[in-house]
């Protein structure tokens, strides 16, 4: 079984006010942190047309509507990719996720279907999704609806306890990054 990494970075940015994947952070744009971040790994980008340019070696899949959510990039990047493969799925503004977070969790996946960080009883980045569990997401609603896959009590998940601020840490405006 080959273990995927899927960056979802489709979003609209609307509280960022702008697309905010561009935006430096340490002298580069945030979607080459993602990238970064998984380097290690054949990796799936699911993203808008115009972050095409940015994806490296990800294979690139292009959403063109994000206004459907998180669970559409997630249904694209499923549907790309073999059946018998695991997804590691991370979010592109999280921009101070790293390799050990990543590795991390992969380390702690074993046999579960559903694996990712928790601290504080708070769910963190990036999650670990089986064969089995990739099953579920094709009838997955619009919408964000990762936690429902997530959580869901038929599959079996373990969660790590993880301190490591970049897989909690998101950017939603400008201040975030320190852009004023």
């Amino acid at each position: 079984m080959t273990q995927r990494a899927v960056i979802l970075a489709a979003g609209t940015a609307s509280r960022f006010g702008g697309q905010k994947l561009l935006a430096p952070l340490n002298g580069a744009p945030l979607i080459a942190h993602a990238l970064a971040a998984v380097a290690h790994l054949p990796t799936v980008l699911v993203a808008s047309p115009a972050l095409e340019p940015f994806r490296g070696t990800a294979r690139f899949v292009a959403n063109a509507e994000p206004e459907r959510g998180m669970t559409h990039s997630l249904r694209l990047a499923n549907a790309a990719i073999d059946a018998g493969d695991a997804l590691l799925v991370l979010l592109a503004d999280m921009p101070w996720m790293t390799r050990g977070i990543v590795d991390a969790v992969l380390a702690q996946a074993g046999d579960a279907d559903v694996c990712y960080p928790t601290r504080d009883g708070i769910g963190g980045h990036p999650v670990y999704f089986s064969p089995r569990a990739r099953d579920r997401i094709a009838a997955l609603p619009d919408g964000d609806a990762l936690k429902s896959l997530r959580d869901d009590p038929h599959l079996v998940r373990r969660t790590i306890a993880l301190e490591a601020d970049g897989a909690y840490r998101d950017v939603d405006r400008p201040g975030d990054i320190g852009v004023s």
